[in-house]
């Protein structure tokens, strides 16, 4: 598995404008792709303009062919102007 992890932080007052188009990312993501097995979005009510995402795909290929896809690159224009920041971390699964 390949997990990534994704922090945005949004610009003051923009989480009910973002959150709607990100649910619908991770939900055809998830329907869509065949290489994502998981994709949480999470939120903390202290801290309204960060938003965590979780995923699962079945390799770094899986997550390559999530950014070319036409539905996360519509979402990723979407979105730009309401992110301050967004800090992605990957991580390959570890198999002894």
């Amino acid at each position: 598995m390949y997990a990534v992890v994704v922090t945005f932080l949004l610009k003051p007052g923009q989480a009910e404008r973002f959150l709607p188009p990100m649910l619908k990312n991770a939900a055809t993501s998830l329907r869509a792709e065949p290489g994502c097995h998981q994709f949480d979005v999470a939120t903390d009510p202290a801290r309204k303009d960060e938003v965590l995402l979780y995923e699962l795909y079945s390799d770094r290929d899986a997550f390559d062919d999530h950014l070319a896809s036409e539905h996360f690159r519509l979402f990723d224009t979407a979105v730009a102007d309401m992110i301050e920041s967004k800090e992605i971390r990957c991580y390959a699964e570890v198999r002894g």
